[in-house]
């Protein structure tokens, strides 16, 4: 990475400029992020630790939630510290880690999201296939694919992004470093190599989000054509919260790339991306417990057990 002598930090977009609305914006992400944590921790340590939930759906479910808390943990303590500290710059180097880290997650989360729905499809339309097609080794191959994906899709753009040269400033137009604002800083023609990149990024995009449609369209065929009425419940109880996630994840991440240059502001870009980075990750945990009820009586447990363990340490401490 050529820049890093010219440049040694970059300043990211604040989200106020008074001290108060600075503290409320640390306060508020404060609470996003530990209820992101909460969820997700409750989710994962749920699907680790009982035996009920050891299946495909929950497995996937389970490296969900680790890729959640991954873009928590990537934007969003670096832009409290900055709010708490009033400051707004991030090293060169963490710049570099901090978008690497970020396109690893998100773009994996996506991936995984479409192995979400290949089980789906194989769940509702191939039952009696199920455990041949989706066995315990084809479950961590699939979910080992989509991070490697997200490894090798976050690795080329990093590693293209900031091997360009940057003469207009070092001010990146989000409160995180993200690719656009980064290229906006750019000098040099050979910009035109992250561009082939992220249409060969669009055309993969674009097949899986296809692979989704179809998936789902034969799911939905099959759920209909169920004579129980119960049983077209399960299965959509099973299907919603999945698509509630991709339609958010896609409907807010597309909005941020895709709105027109026309409606663009500062403060607008700054919501939006708070929509497809921040969100996301946070209510996903509600999503998914909402409508299923294994889950619930799992997390309840879980949750049951934490408190005895709380409240005979509690016990122990005042008689000790």
């Amino acid at each position: 990475m050529s820049n890093g002598s010219s440049i040694t930090h970059f300043l990211l977009l604040p989200f106020a400029h008074t001290r108060e609305l600075q503290l409320w914006h640390f306060w508020l992400f404060l609470g996003i992020s530990l209820a992101a944590l909460l969820g997700n921790g409750l989710i994962i340590t749920s699907t680790a630790c009982d035996q009920h939930l050891h299946t495909p759906m929950y497995f996937f479910l389970l490296n969900l939630s680790l890729l959640d808390l991954g873009c928590i943990l990537t934007t969003v303590p670096k832009s409290m510290a900055n709010s708490l500290w009033d400051t707004r710059a991030i090293s060169y180097t963490g710049c570099a880690a901090q978008l690497f880290f970020l396109l690893f997650f998100m773009s994996a989360e996506f991936y995984l999201l479409t192995v979400m729905s290949y089980d789906r499809y194989v769940a509702i339309c191939k039952p009696l296939h199920y455990g041949t097609l989706l066995g315990s080794r084809a479950c961590v191959q699939m979910a080992a694919a989509a991070w490697a994906s997200g490894f090798i899709y976050a690795l080329l753009h990093t590693a293209n992004t900031f091997s360009l040269p940057l003469c207009r400033g070092n001010a990146v137009e989000q409160f995180f470093c993200e690719i656009p604002p980064i290229l906006k800083l750019s000098c040099s023609h050979s910009y035109l190599r992250e561009v082939g990149l992220l249409v060969i990024s669009i055309c993969v995009i674009f097949g899986c989000f296809m692979f989704i449609v179809v998936s789902y369209v034969q799911i939905f065929r099959a759920v209909l054509r169920m004579p129980s009425e119960q049983g077209r419940h399960k299965a959509f109880s099973t299907c919603l919260p999945h698509l509630a996630v991709l339609s958010l994840l896609v409907s807010t991440g597309s909005f941020a790339y895709l709105k027109p240059p026309s409606i663009s502001s500062p403060s607008l870009d700054l919501v939006v991306s708070v929509l497809y980075s921040v969100v996301p990750p946070a209510v996903n945990p509600l999503i998914y417990s909402l409508r299923n009820q294994e889950l619930k009586d799992a997390v309840r447990n879980l949750s049951l057990l934490l408190y005895i363990c709380f409240l005979f340490q509690f016990v122990m401490m005042l008689f000790s």
